[in-house]
């Protein structure tokens, strides 16, 4: 039995290649010796230099296993027992995690249809409302995906009047950001023009997607 053909490739995800090589080799540089655990080691302090050089001082780093920990964690530290996340009926949050957002974290996922994948202050007001009402669950985050599940692009601009129109409601912006660095790469614009420094409180930074092994 055959287990590797180099030959067979696959586009069905884009994490089903292997990790970089450099990604092993550093992996088997670390594993000699001896650090303190629970992030008080030297690797841990260099993702975080790595991660400030991007998105600034102010960055906080908290590795986790995958995309759906990091969301889930993300999501879980930004609302109580009675919150709700206004995001896309695309959304890899509602569509392809089996629904660990609302099972571990205890939240409400308020889906909107779009035609291209992307929200905006107008498709979030079909949802933002009723916080008075205690018989419906508090929108308090708008998440969103970038690059979206549909391949399509938020521009700064598009994702600064999202911060914008959340932050005037009370609420804050999660991003997704599972495909970050594709978005970077095809706006050719540095990330944190798209994130931080257009109002985005918290952001998964996949890591999976572009070789490493863990995402943040």
């Amino acid at each position: 039995m055959r287990l590797h053909d180099p030959a067979h490739r696959s586009f069905a995800s884009d994490n089903y290649a292997g990790a970089h090589p450099e990604v092993l080799a550093a992996l088997a540089e670390a594993n000699g010796g001896h650090q303190t655990a629970y992030g008080g080691d030297v690797y841990t302090e260099r993702l975080t230099e790595v991660m400030r050089a991007h998105f600034g001082a102010q960055a906080e780093v908290f590795p986790v296993f995958n995309g759906t920990g990091a969301n889930v964690t993300a999501l879980t530290s930004m609302l109580p027992r009675w919150g709700a996340v206004v995001t896309t009926s695309t959304a890899h949050i509602h569509t392809d995690e089996i629904g660990a957002p609302e099972r571990i974290s205890g939240l409400k996922l308020l889906t909107v249809d779009t035609p291209d994948g992307k929200l905006t202050p107008e498709l979030i007001d079909r949802q933002a409302y009723g916080w008075d009402d205690e018989h419906r669950a508090m929108p308090q985050v708008v998440s969103i995906t970038q690059s979206t599940e549909l391949g399509t692009l938020y521009t700064p601009d598009e994702i600064r009047a999202i911060c914008d129109h959340a932050h005037a409601h009370g609420m804050r912006v999660h991003l997704d950001g599972s495909r970050i660095s594709n978005a970077a790469a095809s706006l050719d614009v540095p990330m944190r023009t798209f994130t931080n420094a257009v109002g985005v409180d918290i952001l998964s930074l996949g890591g999976t997607k572009n070789g490493p092994l863990a995402t943040v």
